[in-house]
């Protein structure tokens, strides 16, 4: 009895840590960054004018191709393409570890986000374009 309550624990023991991590992949301690979990990417993307937001629903997801100009605040920016500009919000786990400086065109994927008088974008993705 006492060898099957052994076997059970160490069987236990040594399975526990493989199922902790459903993932995969390493995982850096230090690393700050939230791991990308992916999805689709695709050429079939519409892409929105930045002058062709404010006549689009809250909620509605866009994806934009242009140049993040300046930061406005914590989160804030101005994104700005040849049709005019548009403020985005981009929190820090959405850069996932690039930089990106006003000379690099980006593609940013996100929703509106509609207020009484204004307009942002929430960014959930945003990639540097070559």
């Amino acid at each position: 009895m006492m060898k099957k309550i052994t076997l059970a624990s160490l069987f236990a023991l040594t399975t526990l840590p493989a199922l902790a991590q459903s993932d995969g992949g390493f995982l850096d301690p230090a690393a700050q960054q939230a791991q990308n979990k992916g999805g689709f990417s695709g050429e079939n993307a519409t892409l929105t004018a930045a002058r062709e937001v404010k006549n689009l629903k809250d909620g509605q997801f866009i994806t934009l191709e242009g140049h993040i100009d300046k930061r406005t605040g914590k989160d804030k920016y101005i994104f700005s393409d040849a049709t005019g500009t548009v403020t985005t919000e981009i929190d820090d786990k959405r850069w996932e570890g690039q930089t990106v400086s006003p000379k690099d065109k980006v593609r940013l994927e996100g929703k509106i986000d509609k207020d009484w008088n204004s307009e942002k974008i929430e960014v959930k993705r945003i990639n540097i374009i070559n």
